[in-house]
């Protein structure tokens, strides 16, 4: 797909990977809603994007796990610019380490990293199979494909993510609806650095683990890297090449992988004593 002259709809688009999205897709010539949680911070970046692409972006405030506001979304890009033709899932949360993790964070981190993707794909597939064309692009992690060490309910909810994008890939990818998941390991971004901000000891480890794993890549070149796959109609998108390789040895001995996972989880909780 030929994202130039398309209409895209970017959530988490205030700021990291989402922000980088929405400036690379008005510079490849589409047009923008940047949605954020932070109202500020959306329209921050579509004012920045509009005064290198006029005309190209709307920033707005709205909750991307909540339908009605997806659905306000929807309209507010119609009203704009016309039909949706791309949804970019990127909106994400880190959520707690541990097991003691309370009822309602695992619902707000599933919210977010899952449920968000559910109810926007219910409003748009629909549409798009009518049409014969749509692009549903899930931001989701290479802790989807390999376990972060740290937070569970990042981990599950990422998991779950990657799993949803294969079932709409699988279920409506002959009816005209691309699908891409996207998952890296660490970008230079607020969210990397959750973790070792959050004061636990799981979370310091987790954000050590996925900056010792490669390359911490800037949100630009994640950008360019998604917008290059989605040319290419791509269903895995993986900034990391590496991931495939490690992803590859956990599904050729899942027993030796989970011990190398304790043995690596140790050897960092080690570090901070």
């Amino acid at each position: 797909m030929r994202v130039a002259d398309k209409v895209a709809i970017v959530t988490g688009g205030g700021a990291g990977i989402g922000a980088a999205l929405a400036a690379a897709l008005a510079a490849a010539g589409a047009k923008v809603v940047v949605s954020d949680l932070d109202e500020p911070a959306a329209l921050a970046v579509s004012e920045q994007i509009n005064a290198d692409h006029p005309g190209t972006t709307v920033g707005v405030g709205a909750d991307a796990a909540v339908t009605e506001e997806i659905r306000g979304l929807i309209a507010l890009a119609q009203q704009h610019f016309g039909p949706v033709d791309l949804y970019f899932a990127n909106a994400g949360i880190v959520g707690a380490s541990g097991l003691d993790v309370t009822d309602d964070e695992w619902d707000r981190s599933l919210d977010v990293n899952l449920r968000a993707h559910i109810r926007a794909a219910r409003l748009l597939v629909p549409e798009w199979v009518e049409r014969g064309a749509g692009y549903f692009i899930s931001t989701a992690s290479a802790a989807g494909l390999l376990t972060q060490i740290g937070s569970a309910t990042y981990s599950v909810s990422k998991h779950a993510a990657v799993g949803f994008a294969e079932w709409l890939s699988v279920t409506y990818g002959d009816q005209g609806v691309r699908v891409s998941c996207l998952c890296p390991m660490g970008v230079n971004t607020k969210l990397l650095y959750a973790g070792q901000n959050s004061g636990e000891e799981l979370g310091a480890a987790a954000t050590r683990a996925v900056v010792s794993a490669g390359d911490v890549l800037e949100p630009a070149d994640v950008a360019d890297i998604v917008l290059t796959a989605v040319a290419a109609e791509e269903f895995l998108i993986l900034p990391h090449p590496q991931v495939l390789d490690m992803y590859r040895h956990k599904g050729a001995d899942y027993d030796r992988w989970l011990r190398g996972m304790r043995r690596y989880q140790s050897s960092l909780l080690a570090e901070t004593h």
